[in-house]
């Protein structure tokens, strides 16, 4: 099946797009990366509305964007916007498409990012919509698994990917999880009780034909994954101190821990960690989250040009 046209297009959820969609995503993200185009998006302006705190996500995109030769406006701190005054989502939304071509959205409430691209005239781009959905990041995700085993596009050997930590509230393992379920992969899930992935996307992928399993530790998963996904355990999730405290020091991995694992394996995090990888990690040949982090570049770079026609 061709991939759908993107110019003009919303990303907002990974379920939104098929097969080819992803392949020609990272098709162009790869061109990018090969081949630098510094003047594709002369003249176009993007708009980053950040209703809650950002590091990567938001500086990737504008480094993306000035990389493209575009233009950047936008706000990174809710209190100095009209939002604090009362102004709606939608009413945010359609002064803004009066000033840019695109936007960059990142907002604390579920569904938020649908509902600006219902009224916006112009492409909304999610940039994470509370617990719900974050898929640039699972394009970044994809993009840095095909680099690391090729055989997720060409399909000759079945990749394993464990997810672990909190996968109840982890939008980026919800949206990487339906983004696998179109290549051939087995999942392995470690979660703590109460932060196990939501029933509703084990099922959507297993109709897809993945296999799941749930496995006990870390080192189970360590020792039978390709890639290690990292996720950080929410504090706020757990009201008990001790109990977080227990849990946290359980669901970590450090160099020790590695000893076993499969010689291919490779860890990756959406970061910001915290204390679920150890730093001792970083020197491993395991370790790929911060190149992980750099290819948002030309993975974002792609997705503007693409929705703004260029590509």
């Amino acid at each position: 099946m061709r991939p759908v046209a993107f110019a003009g297009r919303n990303i907002i959820s990974i379920a939104d797009f098929g097969h080819a969609d992803l392949i020609a995503v990272l098709d162009a993200a790869a061109a990018l990366e090969r081949e630098p185009r510094p003047r594709l998006c002369d003249g176009r302006l993007m708009a980053t509305l950040f209703f809650e705190p950002s590091t990567r996500t938001r500086l990737s995109f504008e480094a993306a964007m000035h990389k493209l030769g575009g233009s950047v406006i936008g706000f990174s701190d809710v209190a100095s916007t009209s939002a604090k005054k009362g102004e709606s989502l939608a009413d945010t939304i359609r002064m803004v498409e009066q000033y840019a071509d695109v936007v960059v959205m990142r907002h604390p409430r579920d569904g938020s990012a649908r509902l600006a691209s219902e009224v916006s005239r112009v492409p909304i781009i999610n940039g994470g919509d509370g617990s719900n959905q974050h898929p640039t990041q699972t394009f970044i995700d994809l993009y840095t698994i095909a680099k690391l085993f090729p055989e997720l596009r060409d399909g000759t050997r079945e990749l394993t990917v464990a997810f672990a930590g909190d996968l109840r509230y982890g939008r980026t393992v919800h949206s990487l999880l339906a983004a696998l379920a179109h290549f051939r992969c087995r999942v392995l899930t470690v979660a703590p009780r109460g932060l196990e992935m939501p029933e509703q996307h084990l099922a959507h992928a297993r109709e897809a034909g993945v296999r799941i399993d749930a496995v006990p530790s870390l080192t189970d998963a360590i020792r039978a994954a390709d890639v290690l996904y990292m996720t950080r355990l929410q504090e706020e999730r757990f009201p008990d101190p001790l109990e977080f405290g227990h849990i946290k020091a359980t669901y970590r991995v450090d160099a020790a821990m590695l000893a076993g694992a499969n010689p291919r394996l490779r860890i990756l995090h959406p970061l910001p960690r915290v204390n679920e990888i150890a730093t001792d990690v970083d020197r491993t040949p395991h370790a790929h989250y911060f190149a992980q982090a750099g290819n948002g570049i030309p993975v974002r770079q792609a997705l503007l040009a693409m929705v703004l026609g260029k590509t």
